[in-house]
């Protein structure tokens, strides 16, 4: 591969894959592996509705990116909170959500998450401690900061995992706020997705370090960087980070490298990189990975895959029947 290629050297944190694989169990990481098809069946469905014209404004999505998103919130606790950005449907689902009203919510129906209010890009389950996506780049992060001050303030044992991705980390109130979470010794897990590309811009044009999680050390807090298509690796980096915080020892910056197979939006083009460099990004398809990992047969992964498909057109049936919101309540939830 080329310059683009994960560089997995000295500096990238391997986890010792065999003792998690013991630990985790053969039963928990087939679930993970069932999660991570089904946002990828989520994400088809949603490229295929979309494509179709049943979706409107735009999307984000994040195939390719799934150990990510299970990776990090397995290794979260009940009552913990998440904030994300607008590539964030396989962070919602990981969390939990049901996958029926994330549909419904993405079709815009009244009885999505958000009453169809947030759409793609703005999906929350406040229930759940899941505070939504943003569309304003690198929105959640300053937002983490209240958050964080908050369980401090309440002093219970919550962690707040904020993602975003390696663009918003060259905005300020990225700096802004992993300083503030320094001095205040903040409960935050910052967790960068950083897929190579914002939007069309290279990581290597835009910062001339070569690990975002480098940044860490100016703040005088953790940073460890972790290949982003490992889902035990990112397990196990956030699973610490999220420790760390909570024995009061303040925030983390984690950086996952992974990769996006599709457009920043669907308005790419994608002339800023070539077939082949997508490809070879696929052959290290995080799905695949796992189940290799797990000894699980391509029959038996195809038969996942076809039962998270089954579990997606279901949904879709269901936000199909589910109402439309009602223009009489259009205001509601608007405050001056």
């Amino acid at each position: 591969m080329d310059s683009l290629q994960i560089p997995l050297d000295e500096q990238v944190y391997r986890p010792n894959h065999n003792l998690l694989i013991e630990e985790l169990g053969q039963e928990r990481l087939t679930k993970w592996l069932h999660t991570m098809n089904l946002i990828r069946a989520f994400e088809e469905k949603a490229e295929d509705l979309f494509a179709r014209g049943l979706v409107h404004g735009t999307m984000h999505l994040s195939i390719g990116q799934e150990a990510v998103a299970v990776g990090a919130s397995s290794a979260m606790q009940q009552g913990d909170y998440l904030l994300n950005h607008h590539r964030g449907h396989g962070h919602c689902l990981a969390w939990g959500s049901d996958v029926n009203l994330m549909m419904a919510e993405f079709l815009g129906k009244e009885n999505g998450y958000c009453r169809g209010r947030g759409g793609s890009m703005h999906i929350a389950n406040v229930e759940a401690n899941n505070l939504g996506a943003n569309g304003i780049v690198g929105g959640g992060i300053p937002i983490s900061v209240g958050v964080g001050l908050s369980i401090k303030m309440r002093k219970t044992k919550q962690v707040c995992l904020t993602i975003f991705g390696d663009g918003a980390s060259n905005g300020g109130a990225f700096h802004e706020s992993l300083n503030m979470a320094s001095i205040w010794h903040l409960p935050v897990v910052y967790l960068c997705e950083n897929n190579q590309y914002a939007m069309s811009m290279p990581i290597q044009k835009a910062m001339n370090i070569h690990y975002i999680s480098q940044r860490a050390c100016a703040y005088r807090i953790r940073g460890v960087t972790v290949d982003g298509n490992d889902i035990l690796a990112v397990y196990d980096a956030v699973r610490t980070a999220a420790e760390h915080a909570r024995q009061g020892e303040g925030p983390t910056l984690v950086e996952a490298l992974t990769y996006r197979w599709k457009g920043h939006s669907k308005s790419d083009r994608q002339a800023y990189r070539t077939r082949q460099e997508v490809k070879q990004w696929q052959e290290n398809d995080p799905i695949r990975r796992l189940a290799n990992w797990l000894k699980i047969s391509d029959t038996e992964l195809e038969e996942i895959a076809q039962q998270a498909r089954e579990i997606i057109e279901q949904a879709v049936d269901f936000a199909n029947h589910s109402p439309e919101p009602s223009l009489d309540t259009i205001l509601e939830g608007v405050y001056a």
